[in-house]
């Protein structure tokens, strides 16, 4: 029987410069309740995913105050602190949470600092590794939000800042005001929008970190015929086709699962010849125009 493949698998991609992970990471949203909302239906459930992704070589956790809200956090530090030796975990604010499923904007420079403050006091740490700005707020210009971001740099309480849901313009305004390392946006097999950022991340040197990284998968007729062919999921084949897209991206799946951590994890094994590879990458981009 075959062992287990593990986030090393898929080598490794530096942050910042000083930050090296493995480039298979894993997003800690959905260890939550339903809607992102609350305590998840089972917490040793969701705190077994967790233990599952470090046990499996997994050294880049992404979270944000947004998750739960708050619990996502508060689970990663009962869980795992204190951290093991070069686990880096990132977190973001910039969003409020009224309810379920709702997620507006909040880019003000007050709300920031106490997002950030707040995630320092639930993860535990003196310094966060990596933390992103969650999404711009239009009543907010960006340069106020980053400037907050910056001052909190320059205290010392967060190490690199990353930015999410953005535009190269507003890219190029953050990047003026403090250095950016990483990009998260929504890109999977069947999204390609953020393709030219990807294409920034590559000529600027930074991470791009791909959230929804597995949406609607099972629409893409070489996705199903290559996962049926090496007798893998159509999940992994997913994972392994944006390892091989690019060598910036640093795919960051979930799940509450232990089991599908797992699986998860294991496509960083996978790889995929130039022929699978063009027959996914082709059709998409014919379905595009």
């Amino acid at each position: 029987m075959a062992s287990q493949p593990t986030a090393d698998a898929a080598g490794t991609i530096d942050i910042g410069g000083d930050l090296t992970v493995n480039r298979m990471g894993y997003g800690a949203m959905r260890i939550t309740g339903a809607g992102i909302w609350g305590e998840p239906a089972d917490r040793e459930q969701a705190k077994a995913a967790l233990r599952k992704a470090v046990e499996l070589g997994v050294n880049f956790i992404d979270t944000a105050d947004s998750y739960g809200p708050e619990v996502s956090e508060i689970l990663i530090a009962e869980t795992l602190y204190p951290y093991p030796d070069g686990l880096v975990i990132a977190s973001k604010g910039g969003l409020v949470r009224p309810g379920p499923g709702q997620w507006p904007a909040d880019g003000r420079p007050e709300h920031l600092r106490e997002a950030c403050e707040g995630s320092l006091r639930r993860l535990r740490l003196e310094q966060i590794p990596l933390y992103q700005f969650h999404r711009p707020d239009p009543r907010v210009p960006i340069a106020d939000s980053i400037g907050a971001l910056a001052e909190l740099r320059a205290e010392g309480k967060i190490r690199h800042i990353g930015i999410s849901n953005v535009r190269e313009d507003q890219y190029r305004e953050a990047e003026r005001i403090v250095p950016i390392v990483s990009v998260q946006n929504r890109y999977n097999v069947n999204d390609r929008a953020s393709e030219p950022m990807i294409d920034l991340c590559s000529q600027e040197d930074l991470a791009f970190l791909p959230w929804a990284p597995l949406q609607d998968t099972g629409q893409l007729i070489p996705v199903v015929s290559t996962a049926e062919r090496l007798g893998v999921s159509q999940r992994q084949i997913a994972l392994a086709w944006l390892l091989a897209h690019s060598p910036v991206i640093l795919p960051i799946p979930g799940s509450g699962s232990a089991e599908h951590v797992a699986e998860n994890i294991a496509a960083a094994g996978i790889e995929l010849s130039n022929e699978e590879y063009n027959s996914i990458n082709d059709v998409v981009q014919a379905a595009q125009g």
